[in-house]
């Protein structure tokens, strides 16, 4: 079998320093602590999962940080916001709190859905859920831009409450669904400010992107089929897709129409945590985690003098304990009561 040649992308341009300028130094190092948070959350909730702690699937964000951190930095928490199964990252960036999503994974009634949801379904009031069907958030990332649109445009609302855009996230893997096809053909039809963002981890479920996907890169190819713009980010530059996201969602607001992004990524662990990740090499996976977002951000800010190596340290101390104490807190939540199985159940 002939190897294919590497897929060449023209990220977004981006000036580090600029995005440092428009948000500052306070700001930046709050997004650091988010992202040290995140991975920190992924570590803990790995290790009890593995300890037996956690049943049912566990799908982990790490590696993947900088992207959704960059774009709510860059779009504000006020959007509609809906995502896959690997929903943690989201749903901590849109104010869950680690103790109720810890909880939630242990299935306690402290839970962020009472122990009901588990990994791959967590909520906010913004975050329209994780969901565990490939490609079954896309229809609803599609409604929530319809939402948006309507609300504005019908009712004329101006207080921003539903939203100026939905941003939708999805695997590479979904690109095949019909699903994302019919979105993306009938938010190009109706104008509708829908941001579909394709975090292209390069492995779907062990198959790689290039087995799966006809065209690379795909938001470059796929886009003007749907007479879409689109753009590609480097998933690992918490600068670069901070840069894209903010250029973007300008543009979505402006002109109410749908855009396809693609951000190259790579996860650190397989599928799940129960996946081994066997179609990998050892050499593969080091080299992408010498491109880990943390220590590319770490550099750039030592770069302009912005933090230490001291001061990483400590900050991603404390976000380690805070991830240990929500551990503690979900061991000693209570678990759900039986006869509250059939509550909040709408459909007959």
């Amino acid at each position: 079998m002939t190897k294919a040649a590497a897929t060449k992308y023209d990220f977004f341009p981006s000036d580090p320093e600029k995005v440092i300028r428009e948000l500052g130094r306070e700001k930046i190092l709050e997004l650091l602590k988010a992202m040290l948070l995140i991975r920190n959350f992924e570590i803990r909730a790995e290790s009890a999962y593995q300890q037996g702690n956690i049943g049912g699937f566990f799908h982990s964000y790490m590696g993947q940080e900088a992207i959704q951190t960059a774009a709510i930095a860059a779009m504000g928490v006020e959007q509609w916001w809906v995502t896959t199964y690997r929903c943690h990252a989201l749903a901590l960036l849109l104010g869950a709190t680690p103790k109720e999503l810890m909880a939630e994974l242990y299935g306690r009634a402290t839970g962020n859905a009472k122990g009901r949801g588990g990994s791959m379904h967590f909520f906010t009031d913004k975050l329209l859920g994780g969901h565990g069907i490939v490609g079954g958030q896309i229809p609803i990332g599609t409604g929530a831009a319809f939402t948006a649109k309507y609300a504005k445009e019908v009712l004329g609302a101006k207080d921003n409450k539903k939203g100026d855009v939905s941003v939708c996230f999805m695997g590479e893997g979904a690109v095949a669904q019909g699903s994302f096809h019919e979105s993306l053909n009938i938010a190009a039809l109706w104008n509708l400010p829908c941001i579909y963002v394709i975090e292209n981890n390069k492995w779907g479920m062990g198959t790689g992107v290039n087995r799966a996907i006809s065209v690379e890169p795909i938001a470059e190819k796929k886009a003007p089929s749907f007479g879409m713009k689109g753009y590609t980010f480097d998933g690992m530059d918490f600068f670069n897709c901070y840069a894209g996201f903010k250029h973007v969602f300008e543009e979505c607001k402006k002109n109410s129409e749908p855009v396809l992004i693609e951000v190259v990524t790579e996860r650190f662990r397989g599928h799940s945590i129960s996946d081994p990740g066997l179609y990998r090499t050892k050499e593969s996976l080091q080299s992408c985690m010498q491109r880990d977002p943390l220590q590319i951000m770490l550099k750039t800010l030592s770069s302009y003098g912005l933090i230490s190596d001291e001061q990483f340290e400590k900050i991603d101390k404390e976000q380690k304990e805070i991830a240990v104490a929500a551990m503690k807190y979900a061991e000693d939540s209570p678990w759900p009561d039986p006869i509250t199985l059939e509550e909040d159940v709408l459909a007959p």
